[in-house]
């Protein structure tokens, strides 16, 4: 199942908590905060004004490792 950026940050964890490390090596450090559970990945992306489309790739592509 590939990342896309309308999952929730919450549900991609649960689902793949070995993504954790891709999340904070992608400036994404918030992974525990209660936002993160409701918040997808592009509206978690914007507030950290970060390229949602980069931090996929990079999750999709840790899934392949």
């Amino acid at each position: 199942m590939a990342i896309t950026k309308d999952m929730i940050i919450g549900e991609v964890i649960q689902e793949h908590p070995e993504l954790v490390r891709t999340f904070f090596a992608n400036g994404m450090m918030c992974i525990g905060c209660p936002a993160s559970q409701g918040e997808s990945i592009e509206q978690a992306s914007v507030v950290h004004g970060l390229d949602a489309d980069q931090l996929v790739a990079a999750l999709n592509e840790a899934l392949e490792a």
